[in-house]
């Protein structure tokens, strides 16, 4: 809690945190994937954001970018709707649209048994096998009934327990893992204990992938809930901490640019710091959008993006004269180690 604290903290030293969601989103989603078996890179999934035509783009990038849209959804619909196996369904059917599984009734909770195990494994040689489908309603009802309870536990141990808990019922055909843990980073907020989602906890899951699916099942078999609320705990406070650091960096950044800008812009300035800005939303852009950002002709535009290159601000990404397109690279690799993701 102290560090989730400082990291809520940190957050606060920024101006306009939410324009700092949009990475800390995309580096969950790509994350939590790659978890589940995915090879996109939050480039990719940045580049197919913007429309950038790579033929080398992993396949499975709509996988990613279903996970932002059903991440934003969630919280968007937070406003409205507690969490809830209502909620749990309809970012069920949002993750899975489109994309590897779709033919597993998106949203719909499972009617046939499924079993966790290496590819290929039949039901007698499974790891665990969750409930019997006609459990899993009642199951999801009791657990949607411990989340609003009031009386019970640390709101911070209660999502950790709702995360083993949910996993353990695998109430889906497909997509369980990234699902649940959508689920602890709508819970963190849903509770107040952070304003916004701006904490990877896949990072500390992916880093420790086998010793986070040998705590799950250490629960199942053993009951050892201390073995992973202790490896949860650690998780939330070691990625608290990096979250911090890069709310940091960001601001260090984003002065340094800022007066970069103003000593070397003159007149231009203004727009320059302007284009900026919505960098931190749009990482990558072109020179259209930079127009319509500043309000201005497309030369104008074009010549402060190109400033912005020679400032290494930007960087062009598609080696071409025209339709260049240009991104913000130093923020980016606040977010991405590049051979790690």
């Amino acid at each position: 809690m102290l560090a989730i604290g400082r990291l809520d903290g940190a957050i606060q030293t920024i101006p306009n945190p939410d324009l700092f969601v949009f990475m800390y989103v995309r580096k969950e989603a790509v994350l939590s994937s790659q978890i589940e078996g995915t090879q996109s890179s939050l480039t990719d999934v940045l580049e197919a954001e913007a429309r950038v035509f790579n033929p080398e783009h992993p396949r499975d990038v709509p996988e990613v970018i279903n996970y932002v849209r059903a991440m934003n959804f969630g919280l968007e619909r937070l406003n409205e709707l507690p969490v809830s196996v209502r909620l749990i369904r309809e970012i069920h059917e949002i993750l899975m649209e489109g994309v590897r599984g779709q033919e597993r009734h998106p949203g719909e909770v499972r009617s046939t048994q499924n079993w966790i195990g290496a590819s290929g494994c039949l039901l007698n040689e499974a790891s665990f096998v969750p409930p019997p489908p006609a459990m899993v309603p009642e199951l999801l009802g009791q657990l949607e009934t411990y989340v609003h309870r009031e009386d019970v536990d640390a709101d911070l141990l209660k999502i950790g327990l709702v995360h083993a808990q949910f996993e353990t019922i695998h109430p889906f055909l497909d997509g369980n893992g990234r699902v649940g843990r959508l689920l602890i980073t709508f819970l963190l907020c849903h509770s107040g204990i952070l304003q916004k989602p701006l904490l990877y906890i896949s990072h500390y899951f992916k880093r420790n992938r086998q010793d986070y699916y040998d705590r799950l099942q250490a629960v199942r078999d053993r009951g050892d809930w201390e073995g992973w609320l202790k490896f949860f705990f650690r998780g939330i406070s070691e990625v608290s901490h990096e979250a911090t650091v890069t709310a940091q960096r960001i601001v260090a950044l984003r002065e340094a640019h800022r007066t970069l800008i103003q000593e070397n812009f003159g007149a231009r300035a203004g727009n320059a710091t302007r284009i900026l800005e919505a960098l931190y939303r749009h990482p990558i852009m072109n020179v259209n959008e930079a127009r319509e950002i500043i309000g201005q002709t497309y030369p104008v535009a074009n010549r402060i993006m190109t400033e912005l290159v020679d400032q290494n601000i930007l960087r062009e990404i598609t080696g071409q004269s025209r339709n260049r397109i240009f991104e913000y690279t130093p923020y980016i690799d606040l977010f991405a180690d590049r051979n790690a993701l």
